[in-house]
């Protein structure tokens, strides 16, 4: 065993769980794909001050869970935590906003970090694929997030999964609300934090997943209640347009998310086979969130979705993905000259995109053919001195044990017609 092992809360990614992984995020990104959202990535660490302005002071993961350095230059940095604010910071300094074609529709993936305690469900190191329309307030870009990750999932298989709606207003009807909101929450049996933090954002108490929290905020002022007239008719356009695309989903007037920055529309997807964790992915609007680092005013809305809750939820419903073969031909060689010929035409079948291997280490016909069996490959390609002195190679189905001598020139048209 080796002297090290995986820091604590993360994990390995390794064949062939690891092409399961591939096809979620091959799945969720293809709706995006195909809607206009270019690929972008940025650093895995940024200025500390870029998630403590977006993300928010008060959130768990600014004061808790952000794993932060400073550089030997003096430079304070974070891991990044989350994606939005990364892909925004982006975005603005490359001017992709003056280009003059808003919204600037992004998609990205990638691995996130925070500090937290490690359970079924929530890593210190996470994967994600994330979603951003920046640039537009319409409400027609919510519902087209919406969908798309909804489609995402069902070209997965996933079925059990629920679509949870809200509007949080803007800053016209939320300080009203969040006035209410503090009131209601003085009159709780709190402690200090929570108290602190009903104080910087009481949204953020809602949030609290605390039983002993949550029991007490029975009777709190539901924010659909404060929605000013704009925000009333923007979310009901949100949810006529989900609605005749056929989407299911369920108002929830609780749902607040977990980060400062949204605004207006918020959605969470959560499945009932995950336990606690039954978040698989989430998002919303942030139209100020531009502002909040710097930015000229940019509405946007976007999502994020996890890779790996999204295949823990595949697998609490069973469901198996049809992934393709990692290898489709196999060659066994016995002796030098064989070994020579198969390997030039294993390189050559890979340049004509069929996925090919060969028996390394200079195996036995047994051993190597243990090796084709293990790889899962569909062909295997056998040859000896013997059957190279008459011109020709086996050609095997590992499936029905049939086998054919075929001449080696047209090995490549044999494979393909049994491929096919």
């Amino acid at each position: 065993m080796s002297t090290f092992q995986a820091p604590k809360g993360t994990y390995d990614l390794i064949p062939p769980r690891s092409a399961t992984f591939l096809a979620v995020r091959d799945a969720i990104s293809t709706p995006l794909r195909n809607s206009g959202y270019g690929y972008i990535e940025t650093p895995g660490f940024e200025n500390v001050e870029l998630f403590s302005r977006g993300v928010g002071e008060s959130t768990d993961i600014v004061t808790k869970e952000m794993y932060t350095l400073t550089t030997k230059g003096n430079d304070h940095l974070a891991l990044r935590p989350e994606g939005t604010a990364s892909v925004l910071r982006a975005a603005l300094q490359a001017n992709l906003h003056k280009q003059g074609n808003l919204p600037v529709k992004l998609w990205y993936s990638g691995s996130y970090y925070r500090y937290e305690r490690q359970q079924a469900g929530r890593y210190r190191h996470f994967s994600q694929v994330g979603a951003e329309a920046i640039g537009s307030e319409d409400p027609a870009l919510d519902a087209e997030l919406i969908i798309l990750a909804d489609q995402a999932y069902r070209s997965l298989g996933l079925r059990n999964f629920r679509i949870l709606l809200n509007s949080l207003g803007d800053k016209e009807c939320r300080p009203v609300y969040r006035e209410a909101l503090q009131g209601f929450l003085r009159g709780l049996d709190l402690d200090e934090e929570t108290l602190r933090r009903a104080e910087i954002n009481p949204l953020r108490v809602l949030d609290d997943k605390r039983e002993s929290v949550q029991k007490q905020l029975d009777g709190a002022p539901l924010l659909r209640d404060y929605l000013c007239d704009a925000c009333k008719a923007y979310h009901e356009e949100v949810r006529s347009l989900i609605t005749a695309a056929g989407v299911a989903f369920e108002d929830d007037a609780k749902l607040v998310r977990g980060l400062d920055y949204y605004t207006r529309t918020t959605f969470e997807f959560v499945h009932g086979g995950l336990g606690s964790q039954s978040a698989v992915g989430g998002g919303g609007r942030y139209d100020g969130l531009s502002e909040m680092i710097g930015g000229p005013a940019l509405p946007s809305v976007g999502w994020a979705l996890g890779v790996d809750r999204t295949v823990l939820a595949l697998e609490a419903e069973g469901v198996e993905l049809d992934l393709p073969a990692v290898t489709s031909v196999f060659a066994v060689a016995i002796g030098e000259e064989a070994r020579r010929i198969l390997f030039g035409k294993v390189t050559e079948l890979r340049r004509e995109g069929v996925s090919a291997d060969f028996s390394f280490g200079g195996k036995g016909l047994k051993g190597a053919m243990k090796d084709a069996n293990r790889s899962g490959a569909r062909l295997a390609v056998v040859a000896g001195e013997r059957d190279l002195a008459e011109g020709v190679v086996q050609l095997k189905d590992m499936e029905s044990g049939e086998q054919q001598a075929v001449a080696v020139d047209a090995l490549l048209d044999a494979v393909r017609a049994k491929l096919a």
